[in-house]
């Protein structure tokens, strides 16, 4: 029982350890052919917005508006599939899914 414990200890640490890289790890989305660059944690908070001058247009702030949702749900995208490769095997090494936070 004791062993069990200290594994489970162990994975907790892991988990733990690797939520932090997450959290320190930055994530590049992009749109319009790289007009609006967007940047997140690996965690998908955003970090930094980048836009190219030729993506303002006082005329149409509807598109750019569109760009840079576009931009930061490319980077989000990428943050989370990117969790899912550092997190997946330690929440199911913990029980397997169901852990609140995660999007697995």
């Amino acid at each position: 029982m004791q062993q069990l414990l200290q594994q489970a200890q162990k994975m907790q640490q892991d988990l733990a350890k690797a939520q932090e890289e997450l959290a320190r790890t930055l994530v590049d989305g992009t749109a319009g052919g790289g007009l609006v660059k967007a940047t997140v944690t690996g965690a998908g908070e955003l970090q930094n917005l980048v836009i190219d001058p030729k993506a303002v247009d006082p005329e149409d702030t509807e598109t750019l508006a569109d760009l840079v949702v576009a931009a930061v749900r490319d980077a989000n995208e990428t943050a989370q599939k990117m969790q899912q490769q550092k997190l997946g095997p330690l929440a199911q090494g913990l029980g397997g899914g169901g852990i609140p936070g995660l999007p697995f």
